[in-house]
């Protein structure tokens, strides 16, 4: 009998101003990593929902989906474990809101930062995944699809 191939889908912002990129620096089980702004999409919300949620958690600003830059899927193998798990992730762009300086930061989030793409590049070894610079590439070279490429059924919202 064969197990159903279940990928965890993930949201993630690609936020840009001045020719900055605005990551987080968080803990994870392999120790501080950079990463977007990102997370797992939670049941009943759209994608769009999901990268406005994450970002807020983790960057206490607010954000605007403009585009979507890309679909990715990628796969990594936790070393301390063996735990092998494949990521659907939708990046989105958009218009970075008003921070609110009382909004405490995800459990895990250590700071967020601005990062030039040199410096993104410099550092990859300390990306939680090669997704991180791959959707800021794909924004530099100007990837965008419009919101209407992903279609969210009202049944996830439990509607239908």
């Amino acid at each position: 009998m064969s197990t159903r191939w279940k990928p965890s889908v993930t949201v993630a912002a690609i936020i840009e101003r001045e020719g900055r990129y605005l990551l987080i620096e968080e803990e994870t089980p392999e120790g501080l990593r950079l990463n977007n702004p990102a997370g797992h999409l939670d049941p009943g919300e759209s994608p769009e929902q999901g990268v406005v949620r994450e970002t807020l958690e983790e960057t206490a600003h607010a954000f605007t989906p403009t585009a979507l830059v890309g679909l990715y899927l990628s796969r990594f193998q936790r070393p301390a474990t063996g735990e092998d798990i494949t990521y659907l992730r939708m990046a989105y762009t958009g218009e970075l809101g008003a921070c609110d300086p009382q909004r405490p930061l995800d459990t895990g989030i250590v700071r967020t930062l601005w990062m030039t793409p040199e410096e993104v590049r410099a550092s990859a070894a300390r990306h939680r995944s090669p997704l991180v610079l791959r959707c800021i590439e794909d924004h530099l070279a100007g990837q965008r699809l419009p919101l209407t490429a992903i279609h969210t059924d009202p049944t996830v919202h439990g509607a239908g």
